[in-house]
């Protein structure tokens, strides 16, 4: 199952990954659970859609879960920003070690042909960090860019989803907020019923 078939993208995921990120992990009616980092497969697909892994990476378990274990540390801190409550340490520390893997400059390169050029290197063994750090950094600009004011949680439950709330819309898809709107419906029904 894809999450296309299940959900389009959150507003603001197109604009930040790390809205995209959080997102792999889905809660849906029913009960079902749906994880893009669930597998090192579904991990290094993940990964390739979204230009931070080349497609033979080879993603392994444990890179997947150091992916899954960075998701839920930027989850912990979206869900402090909403909530106007302070961080946890632990997770600030996770973004943080995550966003000192890797290098955040492009190093000058010569190619013989072509002349200098300026590159991220990055042999298959760092592949994992340079992901690591960019979807940090990208959590960590939104946290603190002109957007973070606009970051809610999905209001439809059971969706976890997060999005960037646009005039008085707080769901992540029309779905969610169909779902929500027959709830208030269902219970007005029943209230009036119960008076």
């Amino acid at each position: 199952m894809t999450v296309e078939a299940v959900l389009p993208p959150a507003p603001g995921a197109e604009d930040h990954l790390a809205l995209d990120f959080v997102n792999s992990a889905i809660a849906l009616p029913g009960g079902q659970f749906l994880d893009l980092l669930g597998t090192p497969e579904a991990t290094n697909r993940w990964l390739t859609e979204r230009n931070l892994a080349p497609a033979d990476a080879g993603v392994q378990e444990m890179c997947a879960a150091q992916l899954r274990s960075l998701r839920e540390n930027v989850r912990a801190l979206f869900a402090a920003r909403v909530a106007g409550m302070p961080a946890l340490p632990t997770a600030l520390s996770a973004v943080n070690d995550a966003l000192s893997k890797a290098p955040t400059a492009a190093l000058l390169q010569w190619d013989d042909k072509n002349g200098p050029y300026r590159a991220f290197t990055c042999p298959t063994n760092e592949i994992l960090d340079r992901a690591l750090a960019t979807l940090a950094a990208n959590a960590a600009d939104l946290l603190t860019g002109a957007d973070a004011e606009r970051l809610t949680a999905c209001d439809s439950r059971p969706c976890s989803r997060y999005l960037l709330r646009h005039g008085r819309r707080h769901w992540c898809s029309t779905r969610c907020g169909d779902r929500a709107r027959a709830a208030r419906a269902y219970a007005r029904r029943t209230q009036s019923r119960a008076d």
